[in-house]
């Protein structure tokens, strides 16, 4: 599907900021094309595409509808068991009928919607508005009304219309004449517009189907999800009951940190987006059934009103959403597209909301009670989101005032002393009393206040401040050491006592020290101590135009002969192809020029592979293995050793550091007598880091 369109699709929706627009809009009409309005709220479902590509049969889809009806996803709104790209023989049958796979699919699709509907869920499919889908299977283009008659007869519900192979027909020609076929089925049938948001699908697909691809090919990288939102928030105006703007899948469990799955989710709610899960429901965490199951999250995105959530400030990657809902209040979405936690506020009066007494604050994912005289205001953890369920009240005094706590510290050396600060705000229409701040550190850290801690009374509106002296332990247990320092305060107001937290994440670094060197061109930080070295960095890939990564190397130490091994110990696996592991260059420390380039790398998800710059423009164009797949397997510790000769470099892996198999051989054009050899890694991830730990890092 569609990642060679990934370029296009990002060129073609380039927009400049999000600007705060009104928060009233007249949706466009939706398609009636059976005579049954469908998709009055956004539809909900799984779809396996995400997941598991063309590895899709009938025990799969049978098998995940058993994990939504146990794991109550089905109670919770999910209906649609979506079968994607894949499921078809490659070729027609005699009468030019499109042939369920009989391997993947030996009861046919007839077999499996019956189970899908006992279940009491509906069944969708997937077929392309092109000659060809886009795995190179049969396309619906000149076979609509047969290929729609078989779907209303296999008891078909949903059908998702790719966009593969068009041929140059026109998208909206060959869009409608599927709308058209379906209709003359009389069977009911969801039709989800799969057009990559080409053609400003959003303006015209409301009168084809209920939902339409508004952007390219979702991946489960903050970065990508970020892009996507971007492009979905502005289009506010297009979506209503019956006609949803469709940002693609859901990613949720598929390899983003549990903070931005919660995002994701949040921002794909805040925007009346269709809920469809793309993860392995059968072995999904209990974090990510969780997220997938916030009946409180999916309220907002089925609420009954039907508008989508717009932004009313998008500044410095601090992002306010506010969609109103069929009761009156307004769900708030404050979204940190920052790396680091900060607070986010705005008002009621901002948001939509009329002028009262007070407003009732639900949190959606706490599942706390809050009041607030006006402000709306969290503190945000990086890449996270804090979603409010806002309600005016005419009799404040009910709840907890709404308090919240920010917690500053500065960065930090090992045994080096920073002034950390925590900040007390009451967003309440009560007053806050006997309130008092404290900062909580972990074992080998000190800390003293250095002011005043105890604060009688905080007026509505009010603010107190704390600081405290803290001395972060010199001797850490890893080159990178995370800690997490605590500020809380306690207050007692209307509902009696209350406390808050605030946490703040703390990264300590062991310094690299000479020889080694250390270079970035993304974001990272680095450690070194006694003979092991840790990289915490991030970087969408580097392969092709793209090459962004982190390393700790040696200037000039890679020569004709030389071996460097290197033990993997540990990766985070931020994707499938994250990669770390052992990279030569001439120069390391230009990226998207320097020659002689190859790595040697284990990717989470992938194995082991070596890639390299085959024409000496400086950017990694070949693979070692078929179809840019690596060797299959991924394990910890791994061992990965380079052995140059001239111009050739042979890589090897090993899972015992004594037996070595081949990854792969490859000869660089422009290669220096004397080259940078360094660890390195990418996450695969666009603002996203992940951490990979190394040791025994030898040159000979």
């Amino acid at each position: 599907m569609r990642k060679t369109w990934a370029a296009l699709l990002a060129a073609s929706l380039a927009a400049a900021p999000l600007a705060a627009v009104p928060l009233t809009s007249t949706p466009a009409a939706a398609a009636d094309t059976t005579g049954t309005r469908l998709a009055l709220t956004p539809p909900m479902g799984w779809n396996d595409w995400n997941a598991f590509g063309c590895d899709v049969d009938e025990q799969l889809v049978e098998q995940t509808a058993d994990e939504l009806v146990s794991a109550g996803l089905r109670a919770a709104g999910y209906q649609y068991v979506n079968i994607d790209d894949c499921w078809m023989a490659k070729a027609r049958d005699a009468e030019g009928r499109l042939v369920p796979d009989p391997v993947k699919f030996p009861h046919g699709i007839t077999g499996v919607a019956a189970y899908v509907h006992a279940k009491g869920l509906k069944l969708g499919i997937y077929e392309s508005a092109g000659t060809l889908t886009c795995a190179g299977y049969p396309g619906s283009l000149g076979h609509e009304q047969q290929d729609a008659t078989s779907f209303a007869s296999w008891g078909v519900d949903y059908l998702k219309y790719d966009n593969c192979y068009s041929q140059g027909v026109p998208s909206q020609q060959r869009y409608r004449a599927m709308g058209d076929a379906l209709a003359k089925t009389g069977r009911p049938m969801v039709y989800s517009l799969c057009n990559w948001g080409l053609d400003s699908v959003w303006t015209w697909g409301g009168t084809v189907g209920q939902l339409w691809r508004t952007t390219g090919d979702i991946d489960p990288s903050f970065g990508r999800m970020l892009d996507i939102f971007h492009a979905n928030a502005k289009l506010a105006d297009s979506a209503g009951p019956g006609g949803w703007n469709d940002p693609d899948m859901l990613e949720v469990g598929n390899g983003m940190t549990a903070t931005e799955d919660r995002a994701h989710f949040s921002l794909w709610a805040e925007m009346a987006a269709p809920l469809i899960a793309g993860t392995d429901l059968r072995k999904a965490s209990a974090d990510t059934l969780a997220v997938y199951g916030n009946t409180e999250v999916i309220a907002v995105d089925q609420d009954r009103l039907g508008k989508q959530g717009r932004p009313v400030s998008m500044t410095g990657g601090l992002d306010v959403l506010a969609k109103p809902l069929a009761d009156g209040s307004v769900a708030v979405t404050l979204f940190n597209e920052n790396a680091q936690a900060a607070v986010i506020s705005t008002t009621a009066s901002a948001v939509g909301l009329p002028k009262t007494k007070g407003y009732l604050l639900r949190d959606l994912w706490a599942h706390t009670d809050g009041e607030s005289a006006g402000a709306i205001s969290a503190t945000v953890p990086g890449h996270g989101a804090v979603m409010y369920k806002v309600t005016p009240t005419d009799h404040p005094g009910g709840q907890h005032p709404d308090l919240v706590l920010e917690t500053k510290v500065p960065d930090l050396a090992p045994g080096g002393s920073a002034t950390a600060t925590t900040a007390f705000a009451n967003n309440g229409a009560q007053s806050a009393n006997d309130v008092v701040l404290a900062l909580e550190v972990p074992a080998g850290w000190t800390v003293a206040p250095v002011s005043q801690t105890r604060f009688g009374h905080v007026p509505p509106g009010g603010r107190a401040e704390a600081s405290f002296k803290v001395t972060a332990p010199v001797d850490l247990p890893t080159p990178l050491t995370r800690a997490t320092l605590t500020g809380t305060a306690t207050a007692h107001g209307p509902g009696g006592p209350q406390s808050v937290t605030a946490p703040a994440p703390v990264l300590l670094a062991a310094p690299v020290q000479a020889p080694y060197r250390t270079f970035t061109d993304t974001t990272a930080v680095f450690g070194a101590q006694n003979g092991t070295f840790a990289i915490d960095g991030a970087g969408a890939d580097l392969y092709y135009d793209v090459d962004e990564y982190s390393t700790v190397y040696r200037s000039g130490a890679e020569h004709d002969g030389s071996s460097t091994v290197v033990k993997l110990t540990a990766q985070a696996p931020t994707s499938d192809w994250a990669k770390a592991g052992i990279m030569v260059r001439n120069d390391i420390t230009k990226p998207g020029a320097s020659t002689g380039y190859l790595v040697l790398a284990e990717a989470p998800g992938r194995g082991y592979v070596l890639q390299w710059d085959s024409d000496g423009d400086g950017k990694l164009d070949s693979n070692s293995a078929p179809a840019n797949q690596g060797s299959g397997s991924a394990s910890y510790p791994s061992w990965l050793k380079l052995v140059r000769a001239g111009a050739t470099y042979t890589g090897y892996s090993s899972t015992d550091g004594t037996t070595w198999t081949k990854v792969g051989q490859a000869t660089l054009p422009g290669v220096a007598a004397l080259q940078d050899v360094g660890l390195f890694t990418t996450s695969h991830s666009a603002g996203t880091s992940g951490e990979a730990d190394f040791t025994g890092f030898t040159q000979s």
